[in-house]
């Protein structure tokens, strides 16, 4: 049983399948692009009141910021066509091509934003182009995650697959990290007014300076999939996974509603915390390294965890907690609004937030088979963020400006973790019983190794 489960796509370490060492080295590489995609969203969160005040002024400071997290949000429509395109694109050709494709594309998005002229300068065209610059921020980052992410578990050992992936959360960790130190850095060195006018603009030079160094470690990237051929088309391969695999489509998604829009909650605390709270400028930008930073550490034991207990255990019990304690972390920060309880509030918010992700991004990659891993993944990522993550920072803006109630967003969070763990609970558990399992955990669980 044991042996017909771990070479049902072949040997663990196939020639297209790095070896283990190759795979530790090629981590960096891969999580490289995922690390610059979300720092920034991360600035662009960070910013997002001066970047609304630079190509969407108004008399409304409310009116400003919800064009601006509009904006934000915008980026997100194109990501499931991204998704398909390139997503399919690697189950055709190798996921080596589709993550340098992306690469060049994140390069050209994030070097617009970094030198767009705002309104003051031309007019209404500022706003027309920062939203076309999101779109193909959006088309990047949708054909960013299945390549990189398949890359990633392709390159690990069956039984390693949680340590390798929850890298691909701890960059978002670090990006994080990094987009709120610069931040925190930037009010400390710059006057309000600069800062305001051109000061937020310096973090988009940083991650386009670092993307030419992830072109150039990718293209020495050993590839672990050669693809089906060029014979294949995207509609095929589509069509399989809507078909073949609509169940492990629709599960993913409804698993994916409340982690993206916790995430994106936790990225709005920057915000809620200038707006909301009233605290200074240097205590919000410091809210997204402290949020990073739990991120970061909790992720990578929760891959390990996941690995010896199980992707879905692992993913719901910090859920759970997360769910029972959202509302009186909420409430605590909002009534004792002090720099203190504000960041050990979010802190533990963040790291539960994060133990769950490796476990989340493993199985839902898992549940695809190789063949259509890729575009099975890229497809329930881009839509379940584009519908799930690029709504998230409007629906809470709205619902604190609507009720003029800081507490609105609670219940949405809350339902959404609930969609979350109850399409967890249905999910088949993916991780491989390997040689040595014990004989009850064996008859407990039957699932392949992919």
């Amino acid at each position: 049983m044991h042996t017909e489960q771990l070479t049902r796509e072949g040997p663990e370490h196939t020639p297209e399948t790095p070896s283990p060492d190759a795979g530790r080295k090629s981590i960096f590489a891969v999580v490289l692009g995922n690390a610059v995609e979300f720092f920034d969203f991360g600035v662009y969160a960070t910013f997002a009141v001066m970047i609304g005040h630079t190509f969407f002024p108004s008399d409304s400071a409310f009116v400003s910021l919800m064009l601006s997290v509009t904006a934000f949000g915008i980026g997100f429509i194109v990501r499931p066509l991204g998704a398909v395109l390139i997503g399919a694109y690697a189950d055709r050709v190798g996921r080596k091509p589709a993550m340098l494709l992306t690469l060049v594309m994140m390069a050209v998005g994030t070097g617009s934003i970094a030198i767009l002229p705002g309104y003051e300068t031309i007019g209404i065209a500022a706003p027309i182009l920062l939203v076309v610059t999101r779109m193909i921020q959006g088309l990047a980052w949708g054909g960013e995650a299945g390549p990189a992410t398949t890359y990633i578990l392709e390159a690990a050992p069956p039984h390693k697959r949680g340590t390798y992936a929850c890298w691909q959360v701890v960059a978002q960790g670090v990006a994080a990290m990094a987009a709120g130190l610069v931040g925190y850095t930037l009010t400390k060195v710059m006057s309000p007014e600069d800062l305001n006018s051109w000061g937020w603009r310096v973090p988009f030079v940083f991650g386009l300076l670092v993307l030419p160094i992830g072109i150039y470690i990718r293209r020495n990237l050993a590839e672990t999939f050669h693809g089906q051929g060029e014979t294949t088309s995207t509609g095929d391969l589509v069509r399989e996974v809507c078909g073949k695999h609509r169940r492990a489509l629709v599960l993913g998604l409804l698993i994916l509603s409340g982690s993206t829009i916790t995430q994106y909650f936790l990225n709005y605390m920057t915000t809620f915390a200038l707006t909301e709270l009233k605290l200074p400028t240097s205590i919000s930008m410091l809210s997204t390294l402290v949020a990073g930073a739990a991120m970061a550490v909790c992720a990578v034991a929760g891959g390990m965890l996941c690995d010896r207990f199980g992707r879905r255990v692992i993913l719901m019990t910090p859920r759970v907690v997360l769910l029972l304690i959202l509302f009186p972390a909420l409430q605590l920060m909002t009534e004792h609004p002090s720099p203190s309880t504000f960041l050990l509030t979010l802190a533990l918010l963040s790291g539960l937030h994060g133990m769950s992700g490796a476990a989340l991004i493993v199985l839902l990659v898992e549940s695809f088979p190789k063949s259509v891993r890729s575009t099975g993944f890229s497809i329930v990522y881009a839509f379940g963020v584009a519908a799930f993550g690029g709504t998230a920072q409007i629906i809470i803006t709205w619902l604190i400006g609507t009720t003029g109630d800081p507490m609105s967003p609670v219940w949405y969070l809350l339902i959404a973790n609930l969609v979350c763990l109850t399409a967890a609970w249905f999910a088949k558990e993916t991780r491989p019983v390997l040689p040595g399992t014990p004989a009850r955990e064996t008859r407990l669980r039957e699932a392949p190794v992919r």
